[in-house]
């Protein structure tokens, strides 16, 4: 019986051991998405806010909060589950990890847990930052923390799949800088897709990006550029795919056990 119970300690052991590594950076963690948000109203602010003083009847500073949130999310989920697995990889810790008494769904809770914790903690800093600037009002707050810890722990599973995947630090930055970037900054982050041309609007819509951004949108001012149910089933779809690679992954020991 004791060889299939659930295991809380050893997934509190990593955890912890996940969350001191945070801590020890706590402060240059904070800072950072405070300055770039700033930042960003700044810029963004200045530079066309000027210009387009509305989006959907929503201011456009407040318009752009949930993308930087979003983006926020995106790149902090996969940063700090990647390298949370593959720092172990690079010492060759992995195998005791891997012949430790912890399954492989426990090991996948405790570094995805860590990292989504750290994730929507900065996400709130951000918002909480953005208030500063813009009045904020949330209409759907429930399905707001819901849409967020959802694409947290989905960004997180990715990021716990780039760091398996990867070699060496190098390739810990590929996908997120050649990719996800991109593709958030394409995807609504910072302007409505209905503002584009029809041709470039059906272009995007197969940015899985853009799914992800209008369904957090919606939870803010209750319209979006997709429907919200496509939105919801868009992010479940991602994430029962990196449950599937991430079981793959262990069932096969890819990059784990050589």
């Amino acid at each position: 019986m004791s060889a299939v119970a659930f295991n809380r300690h050893g997934v509190w052991a990593i955890y912890r051991f996940e969350m001191a590594r945070f801590l020890r950076t706590l402060l240059q963690s904070v800072l950072t998405p405070v300055i770039t948000t700033s930042l960003y109203f700044v810029v963004f602010g200045a530079a066309i806010g000027a210009r387009i003083t509305e989006v959907d009847g929503v201011p456009y500073g407040a318009f752009i909060v949930p993308g930087l949130i979003m983006l926020s999310v995106f790149m902090e989920s996969i940063s700090n589950a990647s390298f949370g697995i593959h720092f172990p990889k690079y010492t060759g810790t992995i195998y005791e990890l891997l012949s430790a008494p912890v399954s492989a769904f426990e090991v996948v809770l405790a570094y995805v847990g860590a990292a989504a914790t750290k994730s929507v903690g900065l996400a709130l800093i951000i918002l909480a930052t953005a208030s500063v600037f813009v009045p904020i009002q949330i209409l759907h707050p429930v399905w707001m923390v819901a849409f967020l810890v959802l694409t947290a722990v989905t960004f997180c599973l990715f990021g716990f799949i780039i760091g398996i995947w990867a070699k060496n630090f190098e390739q810990l930055q590929l996908v997120p800088m050649l990719i996800v970037t991109p593709l958030t900054f394409l995807g609504g982050a910072f302007y409505s897709i209905d503002m584009l041309p029809p041709a470039w609007r059906t272009v995007t819509l197969f940015n899985p990006v853009v799914y992800l951004i209008s369904g957090f949108r919606w939870t803010f001012f209750g319209s979006a550029d997709v429907d919200v149910g496509v939105s919801l089933a868009m992010t479940l779809v991602f994430l029962l795919t990196c449950l599937g690679l991430v079981a793959w992954i262990f069932r096969t020991g890819y990059r784990l056990k050589n």
